[in-house]
């Protein structure tokens, strides 16, 4: 047996490992032109971005030397006075919408035979509305609970509360309620329950 190799050049398999490194070339070249068109792609936004915001910073600042401008134009007494107008305003169209015939069919239309209305005292108040003050006289707590209950179910009246009660010389009770009162949250309705006059 012959253990020696007789050919004058031993052979390789060079076919493959050039094709497998051609394509890794290709490959390579492949991912360098995708990152040097994203790097160009890229750039032309900042730029263009860079310029964009160089265009609103610019635009942002004549604004504002312009808002300080009309400020500096303007006489805080006007504005203030304008202010105090408006308000005064906005009080009046609030007075107007409270309508006392509208108020006293409501109390008609709740009030028990054993309860009378002593007194009424609305005021605004910036955050409740028109908030009613009502002294009432009754014989018995339950004529005004009863009362109250029927004003609630009439929509237009909110957080009832008795703010004081005692009883008077002539042993009847009397008894002063406060709630915010809505003028357009319910039209006036006979009440469940109430007794007939």
């Amino acid at each position: 047996m012959i253990r020696t190799n007789l050919s004058t050049r031993p052979f390789y398999n060079e076919r493959a490992v050039h094709a497998w490194l051609l394509l890794v070339a290709l490959a390579v070249l492949g991912a360098t032109a995708f990152n040097l068109s994203r790097v160009i792609r890229y750039s032309r936004s900042d730029t263009r971005l860079a310029t964009q915001a160089s265009q609103d910073e610019a635009r942002a600042a004549e604004l504002h030397k312009d808002a300080l401008r009309v400020r500096a134009s303007v006489d805080p007494g006007l504005v203030e006075l304008a202010s105090a107008e408006a308000r005064q305003a906005n009080d009046l169209i609030d007075r107007r919408t409270f309508s006392w015939t509208e108020l006293f069919n409501r109390f008609e239309t709740t009030l028990p035979d054993e309860v009378r209305i002593a007194a009424v005292r609305p005021r605004l108040d910036r955050t409740r509305g028109i908030v009613l003050t009502i002294s009432v006289v009754a014989r018995s707590v339950d004529d005004v609970s009863l009362f109250m209950e029927q004003l609630e179910r009439t929509g237009a009246f909110a957080n009832l509360q008795p703010t004081a009660e005692h009883f008077d010389d002539q042993g009847q009770l009397e008894s002063i309620l406060e709630m915010s009162y809505v003028p357009t949250a319910a039209k006036p309705a006979e009440p469940q329950g109430a007794p007939q006059r």
